[in-house]
Formats: C-alpha cells, structure tokens, sequence
C-alpha cells in the first residue's frame, strides 16, 4: 500500500548567511520525493549585519549564556522575517502545508559540549503560520553522541537513488554539498531500506573562508563565480604554511566556520588572497574526498556537487587539480534534473517529515552518533 505523502516547506539559511530558501516538496518520508517550488530570500543589510556581528561574540559557552537575551531577540526578529518570508512564498499558491521544517540560522555549533544553536523560535512561526512546526533538529544526536552533523545523508541517500533510477548512474556515488562548510556523503549502492550503505563527514570549509576574505577586504559578499580568485596569484609559501598548520586534522568531529580563520592570508591584495584562500579550501576538500574513499578503497568515478560552492569556477578547477590523478568526473547536480541551490531546504522538508513520523533523521556513519537517532522538536501552537 503506498504511504501517505506530505507537503513539506523547509527553511534553510546557510553559514554564509546571505539568506533564507524556501522549497515547498512532496514525500513520504522514506523513498518517495518530489520538489514543487523553490526560491530564495537575501537579508536585508541591517539584519545580516546583526547576525554576523553575533556570531562572532559566541566563542565559548560563557559567551551563550553571557548573550543570551541578544540570542533571545534576533531570534525573534529573524522567525517574523522567516514568517513573512512564507507568506509571499505561498502567495497565488493552492497548496496545503501539512508541515514546516525550520532550520533556523546557525549561530553556535559545538559538538563537545552538546550545544548548537539555530536562531528561529518554532512555537512562534507555528502560532504565525498556524502550521506545525519541526526545528531544532540537532539536539537528540548532540545528546546520543553524535556530532549533530552533517544531516542530509539520508536526504543525498534518497536522491542518489532518483538519479541512479533515471540516469543510470552505478554506484558509489559521492554527493557532495559546498555550503559555508563542505560535507560529502558517500552511498554504495540503491536500497532503501537499510542505513549501513551510506557515510558521511563534514571534510573541511566551503565558501566560509572565501566569503569572510571577500566581505573584510571589499564592498561585496562573495566571489561571484570565483573570478576574484582567477585574477589573483597563489602565494605558495602561505599556501604550503596554511597547509602544514592543517597536517593533523581529524576528520571525525563536525565543523564549524571558526575551526578556522583567514589570518594566513593577512597583507595580500583582495585578488592574491581570494587566490590562495580558494586554493587552500580546494586542498582541504580534496583531502576529506581522498580520506573517505581510502577507508574502503572505493573512489567514486562520479563525484556530484551541490551548494552555492559548486558556481565557483576557481574552486572546483583547484578540486580537480588536487584530484586529478584519481581520474574521476565533478557532475553539477543540475544535470540532473534536481537544482543545486535548494538541495538543503529541500532535505529539511524532507526531514520534517521524518520526524512527524518518528524515523531516525542521523546515523552513526553520518554522524557518529551511537544508534539510529530521531530528530527534531515538534511544535503545535495553534487550535
């Protein structure tokens, strides 16, 4: 008998914290996925201005407590933005939501301590929405012992096996997401009904070193397309310095954008910083790609990118040169038929659904957690 099927509307805003997407889907839960719509919200100045300058005084746990009702207040502020957001989202749309997957923005992700915090209050954008709301998805794998991420796999899993059915694709295949932080998920093969033929990891920084250079050093946000990066010049002795100081990294923790910083690069121009950033960034995936595959000696001929990082034309040609003897293919994950940009928002309406109906969300090859683990905080605030 087939399952019953939800429309689901995830919210995501990445590390980068450029803005909010919105994808409204179709799915049960498990193997059945369809995608119905899509966009995306910048911040306005004011409020990205407000969200960087916060995270940037969360260093430590003292810190969370000692901001706490600074947190309090741009977590309000930023779920009326997320509820307006919808609003003109839905608008001229026939659609019913059964359920909202909020993300929320990240503001503070430390596995150690248990804690990571997503700016966005799921009670009040369920009494806005008059929706249930599913948020703080991180918390039970945090206190199962695992990282809290990455989160997707089970979502990569699903759409792997849409694009093997479609395109006849073999397997293994590598999904792997650029955002602000860079995580891959590895499935072996297309069933479905087993969560020990996929792994992932979190294997080193995306866009967040490249955004940071960019937005301390010029009037932007960003490298568009990289093209920043290809008018500048390595400098090879910082590159091969910034390399070094990165020789014993564990690829077993979860990442955050302050495990690392941009100081190495301090006094090049704009460009030959861009340059070297970019390339430095290339290496460390690279080497997480590397890592993942020795661990069974498998490396995927093909190597699916999504994110906003796979538009960066600098990164992904210093990808395939740190990985060009392994005579693998980057696919753009556009080509198949799925859009790059909202793979995220997508997975947490998809993870939303899940935990309405009570599937484990993280794993203990995605995560590192101890078993199968259920996610997300269930919020009804309507009659």
């Amino acid at each position: 008998m087939k399952k019953k099927e939800f429309n689901a509307l995830g919210f995501m805003s990445g590390t980068s914290m450029d803005g909010v997407d919105l994808s409204l889907i179709k799915s049960d839960g498990i193997a059945d996925f369809t995608s119905i719509l899509n966009n995306f919200y910048e911040f306005d100045n004011k409020l990205r201005n407000n969200l960087i300058n916060l995270r940037d005084k969360l260093n430590s746990t003292m810190d969370v407590e000692k901001y706490s009702s600074d947190l309090k207040k741009l977590g309000r502020e930023i779920t009326l933005f997320y509820a307006e957001l919808m609003k003109d989202f839905m608008k001229n749309q026939n659609y019913n939501i059964d359920l909202i997957g909020l993300h929320g923005q990240t503001i503070f992700h430390n596995a150690k301590k248990k804690i990571s915090l997503q700016l966005g209050d799921g009670k009040l954008l369920s009494q806005l929405s008059q929706k249930i709301v599913i948020n703080n998805f991180r918390q039970n794998d945090l206190d199962n012992g695992g990282q809290g991420a990455p989160l997707v796999p089970i979502f990569h899993r699903l759409i792997s096996h849409i694009i093997n059915k479609k395109f006849n694709i073999d397997y293994p295949i590598n999904i792997i997401n650029i955002g602000g932080i860079t995580n891959v998920t590895k499935i072996l093969d297309s069933k479905i009904s087993t969560h020990d033929n996929f792994k992932a990891y979190d294997i080193g920084p995306g866009n967040c070193l490249i955004d940071e250079w960019i937005r301390k050093n010029s009037n932007k946000n960003f490298d568009n397309n990289g093209d920043l990066a290809k008018v500048g010049k390595v400098n090879e002795l910082i590159f091969n310095q910034a390399v070094e100081n990165f020789s014993n990294f564990s690829y077993e923790k979860s990442l955050d954008i302050k495990n690392y910083d941009i100081n190495f690069a301090k006094g090049l121009s704009l460009e030959d910083g861009c340059a070297t950033i970019t390339k430095f960034t290339a290496y460390l995936i690279a080497e997480g790609l590397k890592m993942i595959s020795d661990q069974d000696k498998l490396f995927p001929k093909i190597n699916i990118l999504c994110g906003g990082g796979r538009k960066n034309s600098s990164l992904i040609k210093n990808l395939e040169f740190f990985l060009s003897k392994n005579k693998i293919e980057f696919k753009n994950i556009d080509e198949y038929e799925l859009d790059g940009d909202y793979i995220e928002s997508q997975a947490f309406g998809y993870l939303s659904i899940r935990s309405f109906l009570n599937l484990p969300i993280s794993f203990p090859k995605t995560t590192r957690c101890k078993s199968p683990t259920l996610g997300g905080t269930i919020n009804k605030n309507f009659n």
